[in-house]
């Protein structure tokens, strides 16, 4: 399958367009200075869940079996921008009592609903692998971000 370039038809970007845009740029004050301009809500939570090891996956690791969304990116599909607000249930903490397979099948409808690329970087999240497709470390998300408060989550 040939990969699919990212062109958005939307006058705002994907999280997965702005972590690309981080990634490419050279510099660390470049990067820091990327993540401030488009920072939001989601965009911070999907760092903290990243980046903070206090927050615990409660789906499993490794590859989740979905069907990528095909649609052109910004068109017929979920934003990570707005789907942010549900992703609690994924997390230890967040909705303890909802069963496993249910919790699952949730993650994979949300996957199913979103562009690959967010897909793609959803996955990465949960499992804290961010840095295995995005250059982007730790210390420049605490420096763009210094009022987010690391640790004690789980």
């Amino acid at each position: 399958m040939a990969r699919q370039s990212l062109v958005n038809s939307s006058n705002r970007l994907l999280i997965s367009e702005i972590l690309q845009k981080v990634h490419n740029a050279k510099t660390k004050k470049e990067k820091i200075s990327l993540l401030q301009k488009h920072n939001s809500v989601a965009l911070r939570q999907l760092l903290i869940w990243n980046y903070d090891k206090s927050v615990q996956s409660m789906i499993p690791e490794g590859t989740v079996p979905y069907t990528p969304n095909e649609a052109p990116a910004g068109t017929d599909h979920a934003r990570l921008e707005h789907e942010y607000r549900g992703l609690y249930r994924f997390c230890k903490g967040g909705a303890d009592t909802l069963p496993s397979l249910k919790r699952e099948t949730m993650f994979i409808q949300l996957l199913e609903g979103l562009h690959e690329s967010e897909a793609e970087l959803l996955c990465l999240v949960k499992d804290h692998k961010l840095t295995d497709k995005y250059r982007i470390t730790h210390a420049v998300v605490k420096e763009a971000f210094p009022s987010i408060e690391w640790g004690g989550r789980s």
